[in-house]
């Protein structure tokens, strides 16, 4: 039996915010003092690091909850299902429902159970719940529809990443600048073939890592508000993920039994584009190999780090055939990989 990606949909916001609207932006250091440089050059800097030229950002009306929803009509939509055979719906997410010009974050009812009630599925046991596990949580999710319809207990699930970033980021901290909203979602079933999970590994690091990514409050001390944004220690993350992320994803497939030579494309987190290219060099080199060409499709460059959406949207265009000439194929071995608060790690090694 395999446990496969039968739909597969991703909604990708309509707004587009480029490097230069931050040209007007006032960024302070954490302790609050003013930066050194010129706009123009920390824009460049970050172009250079993080391969982010634009980002998209949802419009006023739209909360988490609304995006996840139309992500996963897309998803029943192309594994042509009925809505009412699901047996799970997954979201991860992280921030839930921040409406705009809110300070509040909202998860009372969960994202799930929103996204069940907007696309009107009336079977009760159809259960609903959150996964929140950082950046890698729509990954994590994966793994346990996996485990759910391994064990027999649901045959189909709904799991769906969706984020709202652009609702939680201080706009006097250059890493708001990476951040952006999108989501994406897969009906997962049983099959009777050999395609679908065919290994799965996760970490979650929290001795000396637990607070890497965080709550804060906005590194401009004028403000007196009580509201708290996403912070990040940028080059913590990045000597992190170069230590473990790889050796996971070595770990995952050689559980698998997959050589590296069979691995078609490699689906990681949209992070940090120099961090991504880092962990895939990293990767290859413990099998003494270099990455073939064309194996990690990007799209931080034009969508940003959209957190828990990144992968199942990047991996929804590639097999639309709608992310320049990248492509999957019946058959092919891929790997999902992910890295983020927590500290969480996961990878999956996939026959698609």
């Amino acid at each position: 039996m395999g446990v496969t990606i039968t739909g597969i949909g991703s909604y990708i916001p309509s707004g587009v915010a480029t490097n230069e609207e931050f040209e007007n932006h006032h960024f302070f250091n954490e302790d609050g003092s003013r930066f050194g440089y010129k706009n123009e050059e920390i824009i460049e800097k970050f172009k250079a690091i993080t391969g982010i030229a634009e980002r998209r950002y949802i419009i006023d009306d739209l909360t988490t909850s609304d995006i996840a929803s139309f992500a996963a009509e897309k998803a029943i939509e192309d594994a042509e299902i009925d809505k009412e055979e699901l047996d799970y719906i997954i979201v991860a997410h992280n921030y839930g429902d921040v409406k705009y010009g809110t300070l509040q974050s909202d998860t009372v009812p969960s994202i799930a159970s929103r996204v069940k009630h907007i696309l009107k599925i009336k079977n009760p046991y159809c259960v609903a719940y959150d996964m929140l596990f950082g950046c890698p949580g729509w990954v994590e999710s994966m793994i346990q529809a996996n485990a759910f319809i391994k064990s027999g207990i649901a045959k189909k699930c709904l799991v769906i990443g969706a984020e709202t970033l652009s609702r939680v980021i201080d706009p006097h901290d250059r890493d708001s600048m990476i951040y952006s909203d999108g989501a994406g979602a897969a009906v997962v079933e049983s099959t009777d073939d050999d395609r679908g999970i065919l290994a799965h590994k996760s970490g979650t690091f929290t001795y000396d890592e637990a607070h890497f990514i965080y709550f804060g409050e906005s590194n401009n001390q004028e403000l007196k508000d009580a509201r708290r944004y996403i912070k990040m220690y940028g080059r913590k993350i990045y000597e992190f993920a170069l230590t473990n992320v790889p050796s996971a994803m070595k770990e995952c497939l050689d559980e698998s039994g997959i050589s590296v030579k069979e691995v078609k494309k490699i689906f990681i987190h949209q992070a940090n584009e120099k961090m991504d290219e880092a962990i895939m060099k990293r990767f290859y080199k413990l099998y003494n190999e270099t990455p073939p060409e064309n194996v990690m499709p990007m799209t931080i460059d034009k969508l940003g780090n959209s957190s828990v959406a990144t992968v199942p949207t990047l991996y929804d265009l590639v097999v639309k055939r709608e992310l320049g000439n990248h492509e999957v194929n019946r058959g092919d071995i891929v790997l999902f990989a992910s890295v983020g608060a927590g500290m969480n790690i996961n990878t999956i090694v996939y026959r698609v």
